[in-house]
């Protein structure tokens, strides 16, 4: 047997120190298993829209607002401007049918399409100012010809009433969401940096919060592209439309000035 210079008091303590070591690092293992297991049971973080919308900083909160406010009015001018739009284009159709059938504008006047049609009055107004100058026909036209290109040129400009605002969206709205996605990620790395860690789990909600901005001006920007480009084409639409509407006019003043008819009464405008 080997004796020990300390005893076996000695031996007996560094035995009861051991087993306390070793149960303490069974404890503490255990404890970490715990903790992990129940940081494996939480529940994910609620990455909704409306959950991120309202985690967000105040600044990416009002680029959200401002480009869904400009998205509800590309759908408002969606549905303005196609109902002004339509009704203008089933007119100008109607009014052109209308012409194609008049023998003169005295007849073409009283039709009920052309009523109220501007390039018609615009006409017999001219004929009438210039019923002492009968003999100048090409000068009546020219001076026919310039009131016409006025009017054209003001209906355009009346149908292109509100397409600005949807080019405007269409340009803008993906800068103004990425401007708020990149505030949103300068919070997020502030956030890392304050919490230090780099766990996923703590990162991606700041960053999912930041890139909802740039899904909204998407959501905004690509409809009012594609529906600028539409009025573009129903708007060119209808000035091919307004300018054969101008001819057809034209065609009776001439047939009217060829008559010998243009000073007669039933082409005098009434003041």
């Amino acid at each position: 047997m080997i004796r020990t210079p300390y005893g076996s008091s000695a031996l007996r303590r560094l035995a009861t120190i051991s087993r306390g070591a070793s149960l303490g690092v069974v404890l503490a293992a255990c404890a970490a298993s715990a903790q992990a297991q129940d940081q494996a049971t939480l529940p994910p973080p609620d990455l909704t829209a409306w959950s991120m919308f309202l985690a967000a900083d105040w600044v990416v909160k009002g680029v959200i607002v401002g480009l869904l406010l400009a998205s509800v009015a590309t759908w408002t001018v969606l549905l303005a401007k196609s109902r002004e739009l339509g009704l203008a284009i089933r007119r100008q159709r109607q009014a052109l049918a209308a012409l194609d059938d008049a023998r003169g504008l005295a007849e073409a006047a009283v039709k009920p399409e052309l009523l109220d049609s501007p390039l018609v009055a615009a006409a017999r107004e001219e004929l009438r100012l210039s019923a002492d100058a009968l003999s100048d026909v090409d000068g009546i036209k020219e001076r026919i010809v310039s009131r016409f290109d006025r009017i054209e040129a003001a209906l355009g400009r009346r149908m292109t009433r509100g397409t600005g605002v949807l080019a405007t969206i269409g340009a803008t709205a993906p800068f103004v969401g990425l401007f708020g996605t990149v505030w949103g990620i300068m919070n997020s790395f502030v956030g890392i940096a304050a919490s230090q860690t780099t766990n996923l789990a703590v990162v991606a909600p700041g960053i999912a919060e930041a890139l909802l901005a740039t899904a909204v001006g998407l959501v905004a920007a690509i409809p009012a592209v594609v529906i600028y480009n539409h009025f573009a084409r129903r708007i060119a639409t209808y000035k091919a439309l307004v300018g054969d509407v101008s001819a057809a006019v034209l065609r009776l003043a001439s047939r009217d000035l060829s008559r010998g008819a243009a000073g007669g009464p039933d082409l005098r405008v009434e003041t």
